[in-house]
Parts: structure tokens; sequence; C-alpha cells
């Protein structure tokens, strides 16, 4: 079931984006091994003939070219062995398996004797190389510049890839089939694949060294037919920037280690293989090998110029041997032109092969490939000093998806291919089919949660239906308005009834976009509903059927609340908002008792306990950056910590409330890349509760009762098991990416991975709190004894 439903994971991104008309392309691929003893050859010289363009073969003999302007054959080359030159078929793929013969020479009788001098580095003039590229790297670096400007032009492809026949003669793609006429073989693994989706834009990058600034200005955008905001903004967020005067490459959330650092030379071993003229200088191939094949490296080579010794261009390629999750294989290519005296990226080619499966490479995955260019690159030239005043680091002009066809052919960097051409062409039409639509509606309802129907989207499909002791079998049904119906306003409803305490539930809220980047959005709701006390923000919601179905004790813990609630929050900039919030609630006891407690030294019972607060809020998280949608919005990350701040008035006499209180709340979220080691995650929470109050309202320790993990729960306590008015806590794990056991012959074999992971709570409670309310059974409080 797994594997099917992947497959028609990939159907949806098919039926979203399209297809494509045959290629134009002429891809090839083979291995090269000497004719008599069969062993591969590495670094082969392979171009085409009349022509500049070519590559070597890797280490194994393996070797992959793909251009839209072949020659008619293809000349290989290598020293000690003859040459030899084959006809290619242009615009299709083909795999060529070349073998060369070895050239007999006789040679003067030669003797070798052991020397008692050890190989140093300096003996290798690949190393001596190396050593003047990282003497030079400040002076090659463009960001030593005082400022430096250019236009981007990047596009995007997806393609989905080994599309076998069974899957092409499903039932369910009957309608589609005819696309599949048009699959390709990919040059670089030999895998079938159907290009899908494509990504343009085109931007204006400015650089400011003192003080240090970065503002990129997405000019025009285009999306396989799709007009979205969110996916522009995903668009500008996305790019991932390798650079080669850094110390290590971040692919993944992960640090590879540059072959051309200063630390390469720990991890790598390398060699000279050629040289050449490349642009009228005079260029250096060296080629380099990971020491450790699991270590997080790469195999390939690059050329380095003999006069400045900077880069003229760089190969990388994930080494087969690194255990990296859903990704069999990634490709970088970077190309530089000399501007002035420093050597400048024009043009980068990412290439990354995604699988869900690991060790099945004949199952459905897809290709990502990103080519970037740049052109108009002015050094050291201030711009217009309005350019910096910018608040946010990127900027989308808001007709950037509205460029006709007359701007895209003038201003792409490259011309579409003829395949790419016919994406844009084509979707429409996909779109138009019954089938389509038909399928678009049940596998988005499945991603979102939400089945829309006009203006209406109803659901979540997930909180329909689920089961608790207190409520029996609890139905709920609910819905909101679609974009369809506004983009600036959002109500939602919901109706639930449980067969069991045959109570009915209800909420509703009203959510309105004052702007919507940077965000400013005000919003009132209600609702009277269960709800459980002590549960962490990142638990499954109460009424979701997996909360019920993952249990691992009874849900018998769930208090009634009636809640009415306002707030406005407003973003100044990205990463950094005010937001107020106005609440009343009151919460009723589990069961049919009454609480009973302790006000102003006297014994007070009451069916419910009345809070007023106003809640003030402070989120910072320097350089954070959004997947956007028209009301809701997914962060995807930042590498500063992420700071909360909240304080909390608590109002007795407002609208009847019981307590008068303050509490003020702090926690820091932070992702720290240690680089060879792996990287350490925290979580650091503190906060204190001021005032006389009753434990329901103090701080509930957050418990888990589901088998799921979640890093904001003690996953190993239920509910109701500690509570304070003060607190500190910490959550930590530092994953080392196998740092210590790929250096252990069995262990590296085993893939295994090295995880410290710790989580700590100190807590008190004060007398006076202690003796507000009885407490449960299970519910203890920090003593000098129990606090850990």
């Amino acid at each position: 079931m797994q594997v099917l439903w992947a497959k028609y994971f990939y159907l949806f991104v098919f039926l979203m984006f399209g297809f494509i008309s045959e290629s134009q392309t002429t891809r090839i691929r083979g291995k090269i091994t000497d004719s008599q003893t069969g062993e591969a050859l590495p670094y082969v010289n392979i171009v085409f003939k009349g022509k500049t363009v070519g590559t070597i073969s890797d280490f194994n003999g393996f070797y992959k070219l793909e251009t839209n302007t072949p020659g008619d054959s293809l000349v290989f080359s290598y020293m000690g062995y003859a040459g030899t030159t084959i006809h290619v078929a242009k615009g299709r793929y083909q795999e060529l398996n070349v073998k060369l013969d070895p050239i007999n020479v006789l040679l003067d009788e030669v003797v070798i004797r052991k020397s008692k001098k050890r190989l140093k580095n300096r003996d290798n003039p690949a190393i001596v190389l190396l050593d003047k590229m990282i003497a030079n790297r400040k002076e090659n670096n463009l960001r030593k510049l005082d400022y430096f400007q250019y236009e981007n032009y990047t596009k995007i492809q997806f393609d989905i890839n080994n599309i076998d026949e069974k899957f092409m003669n499903r039932r369910v793609l009957k309608p589609f089939k005819f696309v599949f006429d048009y699959i390709d073989t990919s040059a670089v693994n030999g895998k079938t694949f159907l290009p899908v989706f494509i990504i343009e834009s085109i931007s204006d990058f400015y650089y400011r060294k003192n003080p240090q600034s970065e503002k990129e200005f997405v000019r025009a955008t285009k999306v396989s037919g799709i007009e979205n905001e969110s996916i522009q903004r995903f668009l500008a967020d996305m790019y991932v920037d390798v650079s080669i005067f850094d110390n290590y490459i971040d692919l993944f959330s992960k640090g590879f280690v540059n072959p051309v650092s200063s630390i390469g030379k720990l991890y790598y071993k390398y060699f000279l293989l050629d040289s050449s003229f490349i642009d009228n200088s005079w260029c250096y191939q060296i080629a380099f090998l990971p020491r450790v094949k699991e270590d997080l490296l790469f195999d390939g080579n690059f050329w380095v110029s003999d006069t400045s010794f900077a880069v003229k261009k760089i190969e990388l390629k994930l080494n087969q041997k690194v255990n990296l999750n859903f990704i069999t294989n990634v490709e970088i290519m970077q190309e530089f032109e000399k501007i002035d005296s420093l050597w400048v990226v024009k043009k980068e080619t990412f290439l990354a092969d995604f699988n869900l499966f690991e060790n099945q490479d004949s199952s459905m995955g897809f290709f990502g490939k990103r080519t970037t260019m740049r052109k108009n690159i002015v050094l050291n030239v201030a711009p217009d000093e309005k350019v910096f005043k910018d608040i946010n680091n990127v900027v989308v002009s808001e007709d950037a998806n509205q460029k006709d066809e007359a701007f895209w052919n003038t201003e792409r960097h490259e011309a579409l291919s003829e395949k790419e051409v016919q994406i844009y062409q084509m979707v429409d039409t996909i779109k138009t089919l019954p089938a389509y639509r038909a399928w678009y509606g049940v596998i988005s309802t499945f991603v979102t949660g939400y089945f829309v129907t006009g203006n209406i989207e109803l659901g979540p499909y997930f909180s329909t239906f689920s089961f608790n002791p207190i409520e029996g079998n609890r139905f709920r049904f609910g819905g909101r308005t679609s974009n369809k119906f506004s983009t600036k306003i959002m109500p939602e409803f919901y109706l639930a009834y449980g067969t069991k305490d045959e109570q009915f539930k209800y909420g509703a809220n009203v959510l309105y976009m004052v702007k919507k980047d940077p965000r400013r959005a005000a919003s009132i709701a209600y609702k009277n509903d269960m709800e459980q006390l002590g549960q962490s923000v990142n638990a499954f919601r109460e009424d979701n059927i997996m909360s019920s179905m993952l249990r691992r004790t009874p849900n018998d813990k769930l208090s009634m609340v009636e809640e009415t609630k306002m707030f406005y929050d407003h973003e100044w900039f990205h990463g950094f908002s005010n937001k107020i919030t106005l609440a009343h609630r009151k919460l009723f006891p589990v069961g049919d008792e009454n609480f009973t407690f302790v006000r102003n030294g006297a014994i007070v019972t009451k069916e419910n306990l009345r809070t007023s607060e106003i809640v003030l809020s402070t989120r910072f998280a320097h350089n954070e950056t959004f997947f956007m949608g028209e009301f809701e919005r997914v962060s995807l990350g930042t590498r500063y910590p992420v700071v909360n701040l909240h304080y909390t008035f608590g109002l007795s006499d407002i609208l009847a409330a019981d307590f008068s209180y303050q509490k003020a709340e702090l926690s820091v979220l932070h992702w720290v890349n240690m680089y060879p080691f792996g990287y350490f995650k925290y979580f650091f929470e503190a906060g204190k509760i001021w005032g006389e109050l009753p434990f329901p309202l103090l701080k509930i320790h957050e418990g888990n009762e589901t088998w799921a993990f979640d890093m904001y729960s003690y996953n190993m306590m239920n509910y109701y098991e500690f509570v304070s008015d003060k607190w500190i806590s910490l959550y930590f794990s530092h994953y080392f990416e196998g740092f210590f056991l790929n250096k252990l012959p069995l262990f590296r074999k085993l893939k295994w991975r090295e995880v410290v992971w710790g989580k700590g709570l100190l807590g008190s409670l004060s007398e006076t709190n202690k003796m507000v309310m009885a407490f449960p059974e299970t519910l203890n409080y920090f003593t000098n004894e129990n606090e850990e």
C-alpha cells in the first residue's frame, strides 16, 4: 500500500503540471574500460568532434553528456591508449560503452628502489596547486568587494522518473495515456523520466559589504501555467547557495566538505589530470576522491587558472556511499567567467535524484534540476541606497506573474527547449479533462484536509469521526470559505456531537487579512468544546482520528471549555512580529463535580473557573522565510534562534473573571550546524506565574498519551502528572551523521548514525498555590526530592 500511495502521489504531481513533447536534447552515457583487462578507465577525455562540449569519465569509468548542440561523433582519448571516434545519433538518448586498446611502448629499463623518505603532500602537483588556491581564496572571493550586483535567471524543472509499463497501464490513467509517448531517458543514470513542472524567475541581486546586506528583487516569475504568489515566494526562498569559498556546502540540512576549501586535504585525495587553454587562460584539471567514502563528501574535478589560481569550472557529484535519506544522487556544476580581475559564477546546474524507497532504484521517484545564470554583472559600483532600505531580503514585484510571452522571449538568459515550451502549452489542456478535475479534488483533499466545492471548503476530514471515553463516538461537520469566495476574509465553523455524553459542541472563527506581506491579520473566534489541558502545541488535536487510534492510555481527562478570543497579529518584517490577544474562558471540571478552591481565605465552590486575559506576544526569527498561501503560511526555517516571548495579564472582575494574575513565558528554538560533527538542536523554555491560582490555571507540564513522538512533550509522561508556577526546561538532540561510526569498518556497512538526545525539567510550586485546590491523585508538584 505504501508503494501504491507513493505512485499516486507522483501521479498527482503529474496531473498538476502537464506533460512534454519530443525532446531534442542529445543524452549519452556509458562506461569506458580497458579492452584487454576489462578494468575501468578513470578520467578519460571525451569531446564532440569539432565542438568544445565534452566531459571526462569518473573514477569508475562512467561518463555522461547532455547537450542541445552536439557534434556527429564523440572522440575518446586517454594517455597510453589508442584514441577512438564513435558516431552518435543527435536528439535522442543512447548508451555507448567504449573499450580502448592499450598502446605497447618499449621503455628502457627502470630500477625502482624503496625510499626511506615518505611521500609528502608537496610532492603531489595537485596539492601544490590546491595550496596556492587556498592562499588566494580571499583575493578571488567576490564578497571581498564593497558592492556587486547582477541579474539572475533561475529555471527549476521536476521530472517523474522510473515510469514502468505496469504504472502506465493502470485504468485510472487511461485518459492521460497519450502523454507517455513522450517519456525520455536521463544521461545521468539511464532512468526514464517525464518532465512535468517548470518554474522560471528573473531577479536583480544586490550586495553591500558594510553594513552587510543582501537584497533580491524578483521581477518576473512563471510556473508552468499556474499563477500563485506562494509558489513565487517558495521559488525565491528555495535557492541553495553553493559557494566554493566556504569550508562546507550546505545541502538538505547537511554539511558536505568543500573539496577546494582549507580543510579539503583532510578528507580528499587529489590527482592532477590535464592542462589546457580555457577562454585564453591556461588551466589545470584536478580530480578528487573521498578518503572515507561514507562521509558527507563529493567526488569530481575542477579546473584552476595558473595565474590567479581561481576556479574556472567545478563538477561535484554525491559520493554513492553517502547515506542520505530519500536522495540517491546529487550533481553540481559551476562555470566561471573572468570580469576585471575576478572569476564570477556565470552558470550553475544543480541536479538531485529523489527516491522514497531506499535501495530500490527501480521504484518511482523524481528529478529536480535547477539552472541558474547571471548577466549584467557590475562590480564595486554602489547602487542607489534605496535598494537596501527595504526591510525584507526578498521582494516580489506585484506584477511578477503577469509578464507576457514577449517579455520572456526577450529576457530569458537562454531559450527554452521544445519540450519545455510544450509544458507551458499543454498544461491548460490537461486541466480541462474531467478525469484531471476528479483526481485533483480527491488528492487535494487528502493533502490539505479540505474538500473544495465552489466557495466552501469542507473539513478537515480527519476530524469527521473520533472517539474517547467521555464523548463516546464523536461526529464533526465543519468548513470554511475558499479563496474563490475571498482572499481577504475567511469565516470558519464546525458542529460536533458525542453519542455518549449526548452533547453538541460548536465553534466559529473569522480571520481577516489586513495585509499579506508582511503579515497583518485580525481574528475573532468562539468555541464551546472539549480541550485537553497539558497538551503541547505540536500534538494531535483532540478530535483527530489519529489521536484516538494511536493512544496508549484512555483519553478520559478532557475538560469542557467555553472561550471567546480576539487577536491582532502585526508583522513588522519577515521574522519579527507583535501580537495582542484578548481572551475570556470558562473551564468546566472533568466529570460532573464542581470546582472547590480557596480564594481570599474563603472556600468557594463553582461550576466553572472564569478567566479574562490580555496577552502580549513578541516573536523574533532573523531571516526567517515562509511558504505562503492566501491565509496560511508555513515557516521554511532560519539558521538563527527563534525567540518567543509572551506576557499575560489575568484580570479579575472583568466579565466576572475569578482571578487576578500575571504570567511570563520565554522560549528559544535553534538548529545549529556543527560541521563536521553533524548538527545540534535545542528548545529552551522558562516561565513564571504570579498570583494565587488553582492547578488547572497553572503550568501543567506537557504529557503525551499517544505512540507518536512529540519534541515539545515529555513522551513517557501522561497528562496531569506535574504542575508548576515557576519552571525551566531544555530539550536537546545532537545528530552526528555517522561521524564516528563511518570510521569503523563493520558499522560503516550498516549505515548507522549516532544520536544523543535528552530533555529535562526543573520547576517549583509556591506554598500558596499548593493550598488553593486539592490535587488529583495523578498530579504532583516539584519538591527538592523530585526536581529533575
